[in-house]
């Protein structure tokens, strides 16, 4: 019990919430977490003492711990999930999967590795969960649906029926999908839309029923996302131009 060394990736709210999933496992001993920001060095998230970043992985790997997790949340993309997912693998990490044990997952559901799913979230009968999945706090799954690797799913969001998810999609919180509706890749659901069509690759959709905003870049854009956190915001600094946009369809839906 508590006896396998693990570390994580990033330092902010996401990391301590993955933290305390994984706790309740009471497998885990928590050697440190990495993460890039200077001033989060010497800081401790959930108890869990900030010393180093991913530059360190080599050694760590070198003293024998081969179990991290990716402890860095929602950004408008999901290419710094990826990055640091794809950074463990090289080291030859094992990334741990957090799943609440107050989560709902079929029996009849495939999981794939390093999985994050949150208190009161459901997945549901033939739901197929790529790798580096986030379903957060309330989070719905319906019945067949594909998420594919990287996606990101926020609180009180639903997939209903047969959705498919494209990889490093992000579904905004509170958002709905409508059965049989395919989102592409690297596309970003606003909070609280209704999507009741196909939304194609690298697209913002927003509203009620969802419209296109906006298409995204491919790759992260000026200034880049960064991949340690910040003391304001404990997960990422966003897209400033991106989160305009979200800003802009705020005021529009509330006036």
């Amino acid at each position: 019990m508590n006896d396998t060394p693990i570390i994580g990736l990033g330092a902010g709210g996401h990391a301590a919430v993955v933290i305390d999933i994984l706790r309740m496992a009471r497998r885990w001993r928590f050697v440190r977490l990495l993460d890039a920001n200077p001033r989060n060095q010497g800081t401790r998230v959930a108890g869990v003492s900030v010393m180093g970043d991913d530059s360190e992985l080599t050694d760590l790997r070198y003293q024998g711990i081969d179990h991290a997790f990716i402890g860095v949340g929602i950004t408008p993309h999901t290419h710094v999930r990826r990055r640091l997912y794809n950074l463990l693998l090289e080291h030859d990490f094992t990334i741990a999967s957090a799943i609440h044990p107050q989560a709902a997952i079929s029996s009849t559901a495939t999981l794939g590795p390093g999985l994050t799913v949150m208190a009161q979230a459901a997945v549901n009968t033939g739901a197929s969960l790529g790798a580096n999945v986030v379903v957060n706090t309330g989070a719905i799954v319906e019945h067949d649906c594909v998420v594919e690797d990287h996606v990101f799913i926020a609180p009180g969001a639903v997939l209903t029926g047969s959705v498919h998810v494209e990889g490093g999609a992000v579904i905004g919180a509170g958002a709905t999908v409508l059965p049989g509706v395919r989102i592409g890749s690297g596309s970003l659901i606003a909070a609280g839309a209704v999507v009741r069509a196909d939304v194609a690759a690298n697209m913002m959709v927003a509203g009620v029923p969802a419209q296109v905003k906006r298409r995204l870049d491919a790759a992260p854009v000026k200034p880049a996302l960064r991949i340690h956190t910040a003391p304001d915001d404990p997960d990422t600094k966003l897209d400033p131009a991106l989160m305009e946009d979200l800003a802009a369809e705020g005021k529009r839906r509330s006036a």
